[in-house]
């Protein structure tokens, strides 16, 4: 199976790397295009295998799948250049630039004259988030005209990133709220945390240790026991104790609703 990456920056690169640490593809199958040469350099320098070129339509015709990284305002530009050359009895396409729908992406690959419309394609959507770089990623998978194996196939590689899951087209707005943008909502409370260790008489680097291996223990028990967050909450919460003392403080200034208050915002 040989796949394409079309732009190879932050997403683009993130996944290349990834993939190429996986089992699934090997990274002699991957072909990495960018318009910077130094873009290319550096995938190159991570892994030799890397295929890299500044040729879209030349790595698009070799490819399986095919993966638009670029930024959302770019995904027209580059669909205008590879579609001539795209199969779409053969090919799957994902597109990983947030807020591009699959009726854009359809009127992109079918809006001028002369080109064979009879197939329809077989779309993806795919939403990372910055945790891609470290195989940690929550990614959200939406599929348009796709197969339950082709389906499978996708959330296969991007499982190998982190962790995938497949929504509808309509939920990708609030995965993205919850899951790309959510990411730097724990780091805020991380951040805060380590604000509120200095002030407990901690130094800025021991608290940071001290509230990132709290933060991952507390994942680690929700993944492990497969809880609900307030079944972990209730074990050290013991009546009259410093702990529900603690939450009670959070919650009078608004912690949850706060929370929630800025998820929606994101929207």
């Amino acid at each position: 199976m040989k796949i394409t990456i079309i732009g190879t920056g932050n997403i683009g690169g993130a996944i290349a790397r990834g993939l190429a640490k996986g089992s699934t593809i090997n990274a002699s199958d991957i072909t990495c295009t960018d318009h910077s040469q130094r873009s290319l350099d550096r995938i190159k320098a991570f892994n030799e295998a890397f295929q890299t070129t500044t040729n879209n339509t030349e790595a698009v015709s070799k490819a399986d799948i095919i993966i638009i990284a670029v930024k959302p305002w770019m995904v027209e530009r580059v669909i205008d250049e590879i579609k001539t050359v795209l199969d779409f009895d053969k090919q799957i396409i994902v597109s990983v630039a947030a807020g591009v729908s699959f009726e854009q992406l359809m009127a992109y690959l079918t809006k001028h004259a002369g080109f064979d419309y009879m197939a329809t394609p077989t779309l993806f959507r795919v939403i990372p988030n910055t945790a891609i770089e470290v195989l940690s990623s929550m990614t959200f998978v939406s599929a348009f005209n796709a197969s339950k194996e082709q389906s499978d196939l996708i959330l296969q590689i991007f499982n190998e990133l982190g962790y995938a899951m497949l929504v509808e087209e309509r939920l990708m707005i609030a995965g993205t709220a919850l899951a790309s943008s959510g990411i730097a909502f724990a780091l805020r409370y991380i951040r805060a945390s380590i604000e509120g260790g200095v002030e407990l008489g901690f130094y800025p680097h021991e608290a940071q240790e001290i509230v990132v291996h709290t933060v991952k223990g507390a994942v680690d028990l929700l993944l492990s026991n497969k809880s609900n967050p307030e079944m972990e909450i209730d074990k050290v919460t013991t009546p009259g104790g410093i702990t529900i003392k603690g939450l009670n403080e959070m919650e009078l200034s608004g912690f949850t609703s706060s929370i929630i208050r800025g998820l929606k915002a994101s929207k």
